[in-house]
């Protein structure tokens, strides 16, 4: 299934677009108007000769030139007429952002929909879908004001969610903490396009490096099992689960109208197909993070680096307990280390270059561990509320993690001091963490995905 239009349209009519700023196809239009979007854009409405100085079309058969998507927003008894005005037009690919169907009990009418679909052969996203966003092109069928929900920079992490508003309220979040989306689809009740083939697509887009995805049910489990096996080889893809307790697989079927299935049995097929599987959205974006940095480690041995001894037992108790290794540094290298850093270090792991520790301490140690074959990962903790570390710390650690030698990952935790920093870096490629806990099991899912598929 050829999707590509979904995501790089030329020509998109907007059908349902009140003069109304507060409908939803007004917002959707005023998104395009306001966006950057390059291409051409129609205005349906058979109520209005114009908005926002566009010319409103009646149909979209009225339109002369061809349109490569449509967007429907207008009320559920409506849309299989569209669909089937969309049919007559050639308009193959439609977004239906449209609520009233399975989702309330109305399984009538998204039969009814189901079957215009079948009939002039469309691909559509919906209904009861937030849409779809595209970071690079511009496609924008979100219907929250971007002055509502901020929109997020290019990048190479693509969501997939069949809950709309999860969707719209990690987006916000995410792009206020700097992370860069390629797209974002939210496809609601799949009735046509679903999870499998949105996978399928991202596996072969080239601007997707990450795939995250929310589902509370997968419509053809034989499906997405083959599809998210051959995918998670070549690019990561993190799944939450909705639904996994009683009361949440009852709330889905009102949500979505899907029937949500055992959490045990998803949990299994995401293990099988070679997914990570992400308890919150929290460690969702974690994974994300350090997945869209880091280069593949060699191995699973990580070096613990840190000048607050305390963060350093935190981090080897997490390592412990999350089952990972910790490194042994070769003889050379702690010979090395042992003629230039002062008695009082102990240099093993973790290596506490204690509260005195300066920028240039952090640099010997660091490219000492690089050196060493019995390192595969830096887990470098910097506290920088000590005196003597001062602002080229982060010159030192972008300097090393430019060398592509070995994945770097940072805990800092503090105020308004230490979040500049971890910005900093963060646009650098280096991922950062406030709790080691976080980082540790981060670096767990590094690890196990590159094992699994170096």
């Amino acid at each position: 299934m050829d999707l590509d239009s979904f995501f790089n349209a030329q020509s998109i009519a907007i059908i349902g677009v009140s003069r109304d700023s507060n409908k939803v196809g007004h917002v959707i239009f005023r998104n395009f108007v306001d966006g950057g979007y390059q291409g051409k854009i129609f205005a349906v409405n058979p109520n209005a000769e114009s908005i926002l100085n566009y010319r409103s079309y009646a149909s979209v058969s009225d339109i002369q030139e061809n349109v490569n998507l449509a967007i429907v927003a207008v009320p559920a008894e409506a849309v299989p007429k569209v669909l089937e005005e969309c049919g007559r037009k050639k308009i193959q690919n439609v977004i239906i952002d449209s609520a009233g169907f399975k989702e309330v009990g109305n399984y009538k009418l998204e039969k009814k929909l189901e079957d215009t679909i079948k009939r002039y052969k469309l691909r559509v996203i919906g209904p009861n879908a937030l849409g779809v966003y595209d970071a690079y092109s511009k496609i924008d069928s979100l219907f929250l004001p971007r002055f509502r929900m901020s929109r997020p920079k290019e990048g190479v992490i693509s969501f997939v969610c069949q809950s709309g508003a999860i969707g719209s309220s990690v987006v916000d979040l995410a792009t206020a903490e700097g992370y860069g989306f390629a797209k974002f689809i939210s496809y609601g009740n799949a009735v046509d396009v679903d999870e499998s083939d949105l996978i399928e697509y991202l596996g072969n887009d080239e601007k997707t490096k990450v795939i995250c995805l929310y589902i509370e049910a997968v419509k053809d489990g034989r499906r997405f099992l083959e599809v998210c096996k051959k995918v998670s080889k070549k690019k990561p893809i993190i799944a939450i689960k909705g639904g996994v307790t009683e009361a949440g697989a009852k709330a889905t079927l009102s949500h979505t109208g899907s029937l949500a299935g055992s959490a045990e049995i998803y949990f299994g097929a995401f293990k099988q197909a070679g997914i990570i599987h992400a308890e919150n959205l929290e460690d969702m974006f974690d994974f994300a993070k350090i997945l869209e940095k880091c280069i593949p480690p060699k191995g699973g041995n990580v070096q613990i680096i840190t000048n607050g001894g305390g963060y350093g037992i935190l981090a080897v108790d997490a390592m412990v307990k999350n089952g990972m290794a910790l490194s042994d540094l070769s003889k050379e290298t702690k010979k090395e280390l042992r003629k230039q850093l002062p008695p009082i270090i102990n240099i093993e792991n973790p290596l506490d270059l204690v509260g005195d520790a300066t920028s240039a301490r952090y640099k010997l140690c660091i490219d000492a561990c690089m050196k060493d074959r019995n390192v595969d990962v830096l887990l470098i903790i910097v506290l920088v509320q000590t005196p003597l570390i001062a602002t080229d710390i982060v010159d030192v650690l972008v300097e090393a993690n430019d060398s592509k030698k070995k994945p770097i990952i940072v805990v800092s935790a503090g105020g308004e001091y230490t979040e500049v920093m971890r910005k900093n870096l963060e646009q650098n490629g280096i991922p950062t963490y406030t709790y080691p806990e976080d980082a540790v099991r981060s670096v767990q899912q590094l690890v196990k995905y590159y094992k699994n598929n170096l």
